[in-house]
């Protein structure tokens, strides 16, 4: 869309337009004046995790400031070879380029945001290459002990975090304990080498998985590791074939969910008592190392629920006992069922989880225009996730992970431009702001998904979700006409004007201003059948730290103006002070179309 063309949107929904072709003179001067908002909070080592933003990204698509570690390990280096390559800056499914260096520059431009944590996927040494792809993401571990060459050394690790607490920002890493990268081979499958394939793999999995009673019934698999590869794990522990399940390929169900690989990345037997010790050790060695301020762990529910209950409390207190208070850990656990998530922070002993189901009746409200009562109907179980924690404050569902969307499912502006409704870049845009203000005022702590705040949009989940922010040279990423601006992922994607990025600037700043939208116990006070209204409350009492504060925040997920005059009267107040609106309404005591307002209820 051409730039007089986006004026006349932002013009329609009431936005001023500014222009982000910025020259490079200029943008260097920008850079100059970005503000450090998180100096203005309490010590990092202070602040709980509500107390948080975040910002989840993908180093490798953030920004390249050192093009000498672009392809890895240097050549000629036996012990890291197999982590060198992959770089092909055109394929969406390869190293890029982006490094530690890179996203330590940037932190002026994530601090200016009101970011106050940076949520890092993994960023420990990966196989560069498994299955004609490569291990850009980092999720493909085969070192423990050291970062990925790609992204730099542990000396820049470590000079990152020293930044990052310079400014006040927390950082956090994305952990693995379910699988490491691809090692292991079967006689059945792949041959008396581990080197080809004997199944059809396009017939399904791989390897079909074998359970634990057809194990006992004498079929099993006879697992090897090929020549040369014998070694290429660290710690060593990790290539002993026995510390993993070698049961085949998951297929996403029952045993299979916890015992089998996926798509053959080697399942570690998390069951076993060396295994959880040895994983144990590994954390307690990284926090010990880099004194990160907490980590996100991947597949958790693909983990039996016995090894978390010993790995979490074991973690917690080990970072205490560095002098890390506030180390905290969430879960990913994909499911959209409270029921399941509130597993993993109760009965599993992880402190929180990734709110899957927020994300996914948020989905429902704002793209699939289904009524405000699916909301209500969400937080109606939030009782589920109070909990007792022994190295920890006793966490409720105010610590759980808000997201509109992420790189496996993708963005949410995607999931907007795909609806049936066919909505208008105008409604995309209205909409895509609308459910950032949700993630941001209900209750849970809220993460921004990298590029989310420029308007990036995407061709789905997975690969298609992961853009660069630095200039791209992916034709696919380079097609979409991103939101609210003229620009494309072709070009340098770090506009501190873009609508977005001043809008979470904003919503930041509200979430820090207000401690009851970050503490608040919340009650919704109305909902409807249809879009509309949505209006809940936030109460604090009064603490050593805060005063009281009864906050009322209201969403209108409907296209027309709705009247306030039901929910003023279910609050029970008569008097009220605006404290904030998105959108200014035609008359009084309306809200307007696709927006938000937070009142002090007096």
């Amino acid at each position: 869309m051409n730039f007089i063309r986006k004026c006349s949107v932002f013009a329609a929904i009431g936005l001023a337009c500014v222009t982000s072709q910025l020259s490079q003179a200029s943008e260097v001067k920008l850079a100059e004046k970005l503000t450090a908002k998180a100096a203005s909070l309490a010590p990092y080592q202070q602040r709980e995790f509500q107390d948080e933003v975040f910002y989840f990204v993908l180093p490798d698509r953030f920004y390249n400031a050192d093009t000498s570690n672009d392809l890895g390990a240097a050549k000629g280096d036996k012990k890291r070879a197999v982590s060198r390559g992959g770089l092909d800056k055109t394929h969406k499914g390869m190293y890029h380029g982006g490094d530690l260096a890179g996203l330590t520059e940037k932190l002026p431009y994530l601090d200016n945001m009101g970011v106050s944590a940076i949520w890092l996927t993994p960023i420990l040494r990966n196989r560069a290459m498994q299955a004609g792809t490569s291990g850009y993401h980092g999720y493909w571990i085969l070192d423990f002990t050291e970062i990925d060459p790609h992204l730099g050394s542990n000396a820049e690790l470590k000079n990152f975090i020293n930044q990052a607490h310079k400014r006040n920002i927390k950082v956090f890493f994305d952990i693995i304990t379910n699988h490491t990268a691809d090692v292991i081979k079967t006689k059945e499958c792949h041959g008396e080498d581990g080197l080809g394939w004997i199944v059809d793999v396009t017939k399904g999995n791989g390897c079909p998985f074998i359970s634990m009673a057809q194990i006992a019934q004498g079929k099993h698999y006879s697992p090897l590791i090929p020549t040369g590869e014998e070694a290429l794990k660290y710690p060593a522990w990790l290539n002993d074939i026995d510390v993993y399940h070698n049961q085949g390929d998951s297929f996403w169900r029952g045993e299979s969910s916890v015992r089998g690989d996926f798509a053959g990345l080697d399942d570690l037997y998390t069951q076993k008592s060396s295994v959880v010790n040895g994983m144990i050790a590994i954390y307690q060695d990284i926090i010990d190392e880099f004194k990160p301020d907490g980590f996100r762990i991947d597949t958790v529910k693909h983990v039996n629920i016995e090894f978390w209950q010993q790995f979490s409390p074991a973690l917690l207190h080990h970072a205490k006992s560095q002098g890390i208070d506030n180390f905290f850990m969430f879960g990913e656990v994909y499911s959209f069922e409270p029921e399941l998530l509130s597993r993993f922070t109760t009965e599993a002993k992880i402190p929180s989880v990734l709110d899957f189901a927020f994300q996914g009746v948020m989905t429902k409200a704002l793209v699939e225009q289904q009524g405000t009562d699916v909301l209500a109907q969400l937080f109606a179980k939030d009782h589920f996730y109070n909990t007792e924690h022994k190295y920890i404050s006793n966490t409720n569902a105010n610590q759980l992970v808000n997201f509109t969307g992420n790189h496996d499912m993708g963005r949410f502006a995607y999931a907007l431009k795909q609806s049936p409704h066919n909505y208008s870049e105008q409604a995309q845009i209205q909409r895509n702001l609308l459910a950032h203000a949700m993630m941001f005022f209900s209750r849970g702590v809220p993460v921004i998904y990298y590029g989310d705040e420029q308007g990036f949009v995407g061709d789905g989940g997975d690969q298609a979700s992961r853009q660069d922010m630095m200039p791209s040279f992916v034709a696919s990423y380079n097609d979409d006409d991103l939101l609210a601006t003229s620009k494309t992922t072709a070009d340098d994607n770090f506009d501190t004007n873009h609508l977005f990025y001043q809008s979470f600037a904003k919503y930041s700043q509200l979430y820090q201003q207000y401690p009851a939208l970050r503490f608040g116990e919340q009650a919704v006070v109305y909902s409807q059948n249809e879009a509309g209204i949505f209006a809940i409350t936030r109460q604090l009492k009064a603490t050593t730290k805060a005063k009281a504060q009864n906050l009322l925040v209201v969403f209108n997920t409907a296209k027309n103006a709705q009247s306030l005059k039901l929910v003023l009267e279910k609050t029970g107040v008569k008097e009220t002070t605006l404290l904030y609106r998105s959108m200014e309404s035609g008359k009084v005591g309306e809200i307007a179309p696709l927006s938000f307002a937070i009142y002090q209820l007096n």
